[in-house]
């Protein structure tokens, strides 16, 4: 196996792993408003398609429509930072973008790959391409640019909650914006997904 397997391997088990803790704070949460379901719902679609991307089944998946979805759901996200009143303003928005960010890099790696394709290429041509949109500058920078912002995102999101992490007195009661397992997700997710980003499709 090389060392992009490896690298694929433990991405899938992460997006794997956040699409079903998206799925479970989507429908089994009660005190969750509708928007809140649909955040992580939306969230738990995004990895699954990011679990599913790296490999050939995944990649025969419609590419697309995947772009349509995605950057639809990163203008949901950016709507949600300006409507959405939980929380401090600052911190609603900041999440916000960020998932509006996971859903943009999404919807660039499906529209990159299809280009790939529909310009005469082949899935396995473009796998050894550079990054991203025919190894274009334009689309090298929306990648850099993109996988920077993520990775800034993730070190907020991970750093944030660690001073209060040893004296929660209710974790399930706490307020989505205030849980610090939900700072934990949004970390990994950006994380992943900027890894994601520079990794070779």
């Amino acid at each position: 196996m090389s060392a992009p397997d490896v690298v694929y391997c433990m991405l899938t088990v992460l997006f794997v792993a956040a699409s079903i803790h998206g799925l479970r704070q989507g429908l089994l949460r009660q005190e969750s408003g509708w928007r809140s379901r649909v955040d992580h719902l939306l969230h738990a679609a995004m990895a699954l398609a990011m679990a599913a991307m790296p490999w050939s089944w995944g990649r025969a998946l419609p590419l697309m429509p995947q772009t349509a979805f995605f950057a639809a759901a990163a203008l949901w996200f950016c709507s949600t930072a300006v409507s959405h009143r939980r929380g401090s303003r600052r911190t609603t928005t900041a999440r916000s973008m960020q998932a509006a960010a996971d859903m943009a890099a999404m919807a660039w790696m499906s529209h990159s790959m299809a280009s790939s394709s529909h310009g005469g290429h082949t899935v396995r041509q473009a796998e050894h391409s550079g990054p991203q949109a025919g190894g274009s500058a334009a689309g090298d920078l929306i990648t850099v640019v993109l996988a920077l912002y993520l990775l800034i995102c993730s070190l907020w999101s991970l750093t944030r909650g660690m001073p209060t992490l040893r004296n929660i007195p209710d974790l399930e009661g706490a307020p989505l914006a205030e849980h610090p397992y939900a700072h934990f997700w949004d970390g990994t997710m950006a994380l992943g997904t900027a890894v994601m980003l520079l990794m070779p499709h």
